[in-house]
């Protein structure tokens, strides 16, 4: 025994050098677990990738058809397919932060949010569907009277409200619940900003004319089938750390192909007054209208070294073509950092969908990560760049002619020839 205390005591100890090259390695050795990790985790590499594949193409292809149906239906029912998709993403991310034993000793809480929620879409749509109320009917008709009133007060009715909510969730704090119900609280708020600031662009963008719906959700549908076949079949450089599926490869081949994609569809869309019209009201009736000259063909010549190769000089462009690039543009590079926040988004909650609602897709909220993040781009493109700074004397006379009595009409034509007559008399 004491031989063996003596050799223990002989022993040479473990020197600071020793410790630190044994943690270099572990650390390296970690290190290159990840990077076989992430490699593994590439669509090239993954063994279930044909399986995966034609599960996901399966349920695209009942969204298109059912989106197509929608598409044809008009104005209103895509209106109303945006909120359903607002609910359902609003749904999954309640879903998200709560916890059963809470919200068993809560059970009106969830009921908060749902108020919360219902508000904010009052607040957003109210407006919009007042507007279109007043320009349905006439001034005598009693739902105008009531849309007119609605908008007059419109934001003191939601302000009281929200106000009401308040105080419901000051009144139902609890002890050693304090910390939850107030996460829950801001949570609820971040909800509401992240998908009500930015989809409610949407609704503008459809009652503007579908073109302006539809094309922008075109290419990031586009832009994210590219990305994955691409990815799926040339994916070897991972490009983002947070997305480890998503490759370089995917990444360039689907920006070349959603701004070729945008030159030609603007093209095939803008040909039809269903697409190009605005609705100003709640019918569902066939549009007519002047599409504009962005929309009339124009010819475009084609710079020489391009018709050195091609069997023509000229080409057909409808202006609306060269907005669309932008778009596409915008489609590809920008808007795929709203999926790359909904990844990172994701990593931080551990969760791999933020639900399971479409089959090889996740929940409406996966789907709809880019699409927001377009939506508010192809609105505030639109205001900007398309939309002409003054009002065309069709639109300001179609209003005059909805929103006022025939009493108000003739005051206002004997205004105006007051004022035009004492024009002509000072010149």
């Amino acid at each position: 025994m004491n031989a063996k205390l003596m050799e223990k005591s002989f022993q040479s100890p473990r020197s600071p050098s020793t410790t630190r090259s044994r943690h270099r390695r572990k650390s390296n050795e970690a290190f290159s677990d990840v990077v076989k990790v992430s490699d593994n985790n590439l669509l090239l590499n993954d063994q279930n990738k044909y399986k995966s594949m034609w599960v996901r193409t399966y349920s695209s292809v009942w969204m298109l058809l059912c989106f197509i149906l929608v598409v044809y239906l008009g104005h209103i029912y895509l209106w109303g397919m945006i909120v359903i998709i607002q609910i359902l993403m609003t749904s999954e991310l309640f879903n998200l932060l709560r916890r059963a034993h809470e919200a068993k000793q809560l059970p009106g809480f969830r009921l908060l949010n749902w108020h919360f929620f219902f508000t904010a879409m009052l607040y957003v749509y109210g407006r919009i569907l007042g507007q279109q109320i007043t320009h349905a009917v006439t001034p005598e008709k009693f739902f105008y009277k009531l849309a007119t009133s609605f908008m007059k007060y419109q934001m003191v009715i939601c302000y009281f409200l929200y106000i009401a909510g308040f105080m419901w969730f000051i009144l139902t704090l609890k002890k050693k619940m304090y910390k939850y119900q107030f996460s829950q609280y801001a949570w609820t708020h971040m909800i509401l900003i992240v998908v009500f600031a930015q989809s409610s662009f949407t609704a503008a963008n459809i009652f503007e004319g579908i073109f302006w719906f539809l094309l922008p959700a075109s290419l990031i549908a586009i832009n994210d089938v590219a990305a994955y076949f691409f990815g799926f079949f040339f994916g070897k450089t991972p490009l983002i750390k947070i997305s480890p599926r998503k490759t370089w490869e995917g990444f360039i081949g689907a920006s070349v192909t959603t701004v070729i994609a945008a030159f030609f569809l603007a093209n095939v869309l803008g040909h039809y007054r269903w697409m190009t019209c605005p609705r100003r009201d709640f019918s569902t009736g066939w549009l007519e209208c002047d599409p504009g000259p962005l929309f009339k063909p124009e010819i475009f010549e084609l710079p020489r070294e391009i018709s050195q190769v091609l069997p023509w000089k000229e080409m057909l462009v409808l202006p609306v073509q060269w907005h669309a690039l932008c778009l596409g543009l915008f489609a590809s590079v920008i808007a795929p950092f709203g999926g790359f926040f909904a990844s990172g988004f994701k990593r931080a909650f551990k969760i791999k969908d933020f639900g399971g609602s479409i089959p090889g897709h996740g929940g409406f909220t996966d789907r709809m990560d880019c699409q927001m993040v377009m939506a508010v781009f192809a609105y505030i493109y639109h205001q900007s760049f398309v939309i002409p700074q003054y009002y065309p004397v069709e639109i300001l006379l179609e209003q005059i002619l909805r929103s006022l009595s025939l009493e108000d009409q003739e005051l206002l034509v004997s205004k105006l020839k007051d004022v035009i007559d004492g024009r002509h008399l000072t010149h």
